[in-house]
């Protein structure tokens, strides 16, 4: 990795936390002597992300996070793009739907995040972060991200990490110390860092979240959170003080088995738990999504039962959890049907579901009002009986 592109220069120094310098975010994850590889050079990871093309806007590519990138994949072609939003090849190029897992798995993009915006959230967090990526090498059935990518959702790696950064910094400094305790956290501002992205699949690409744990740990006023479907032991390597939060996604392995594709086993996720909680990780979980299908209210108790087996009592005496139920789309329902329909047999339900507009305008299917809350009730219920020591946080 190279010398870091703006040393010391945040867009506004006055106002951040401390210089990047600081950061020192040219730094590279890199194994203590004598210890095991990294995870993300295994043939596990590498059958992941076997990329063969990155499509690169040019500063992006000479920038050095950019560098890092493609050294990492030495062997893939690199072709030029004006933007990481304009790729014919990729966004609204029906004809991927047939190529929908390989182009994942094969192609990454290269970009800047133009516009650094930070907004409000409340539920999964105090604050929805600026993201460092966007798009996912797996291929979950129900996953909203494809949505704003037309039919391709390679990764997108923002390269502009040490603007990122400095815009956290300002923002958190504007905020000063937290007053109130609320259900995000009782003293600390939790930014989600991977809203459209999984931070354990992208720590596989560049150092872009090695950076923003980085940086947590040096806020005591912050959280960095995000949610993961995959086991990546390289984030162990890190050292996030307590100011990181991982929310391991849970559901019954039938539903995995059937809708979470290219993902770490959900008994893997469990079993990971303790190892990042002992790491200096907050470790939650998300009950996500919650499908109504016969036989699912045996399946999520069997699920909670085996969460209160095998977790370490740690864990469960700093855990808490969100519930949240499924939401789908017909233009997700459309696609879906090219390349994975066995999916839509129990995600599209009709007559359970109605459409509600989401939060950025787009109209969303949902479970009927009636159904839902009696669904959450009978989860609650679930909980209280089977791992009474897990906290909901809320239920969505």
């Amino acid at each position: 990795m190279g010398a870091h592109p703006h040393p010391g220069r945040p867009a506004d120094p006055q106002d951040a936390l401390f210089a990047l310098d600081d950061l020192d975010t040219g730094r590279e994850l890199r194994p203590a002597a004598g210890a095991r590889p990294l995870f993300r050079d295994a043939p596990a990871a590498r059958r992941m992300l076997s990329v063969r093309v990155i499509h690169a806007e040019p500063a992006a590519a000479a920038s050095a996070r950019g560098r890092q990138v493609l050294a990492r994949f030495p062997d893939a072609e690199v072709v030029p793009v004006p933007s990481h939003w304009g790729i014919p090849d990729l966004h609204g190029n029906a004809g991927n739907i047939d190529r929908w897992v390989r182009t994942k798995s094969e192609v990454l993009v290269l970009g800047e995040k133009k516009t650094l915006t930070t907004r409000p959230n409340g539920r999964s967090a105090d604050w929805i972060a600026p993201g460092a990526a966007n798009g996912c090498a797996m291929a979950c059935a129900y996953c909203y991200v494809p949505r704003r990518k037309g039919y391709a959702n390679p990764v997108t790696v923002f390269t502009n990490i040490d603007r990122i950064i400095a815009h956290l910094s300002r923002h958190l400094a504007r905020l000063g110390p937290k007053a109130e305790a609320n259900q995000c956290d009782p003293a600390a501002w939790v930014y989600d860092i991977g809203e459209n992205s999984d931070c354990s699949v992208d720590a596989l690409i560049s150092d872009n979240v090695a950076d923003l744990v980085r940086a947590f740990a040096r806020w005591p006023a912050a959280k960095a959170s995000f949610a993961t479907k995959f086991v990546n032991p390289d984030l162990l390597l890190l050292e996030p003080r307590g100011r990181t939060r991982v929310r391991f996604s849970v559901m019954p392995q039938a539903d995995s088995r059937l809708l979470d594709i290219r993902t770490s086993p959900v008994e893997s996720r469990i079993a990971a738990a303790g190892d990042f909680l002992e790491a200096g990780y907050e470790v939650h979980f998300n009950l996500s999504p919650v499908v109504l299908r016969p036989g699912w209210e045996r399946d999520w108790g069997h699920l909670l039962q085996q969460m209160d087996d095998v977790l370490p009592g740690a864990v469960k005496a700093q855990a808490a959890a969100e519930v949240i139920m499924l939401t789908h789309n017909e233009g997700l329902h459309d696609l879906n049907l090219g390349w994975h329909p066995r999916a839509e047999e129990v995600l599209w339900q009709p007559g359970l579901q109605q459409p509600k507009r989401s939060e950025n305008g787009s109209w969303n299917v949902r479970y009927r009002n009636g159904v839902k809350a009696r669904a959450v009730e009978t989860l609650r219920a679930l909980v209280a009986a089977r791992a009474p020591w897990l906290r909901i946080r809320y239920a969505f």
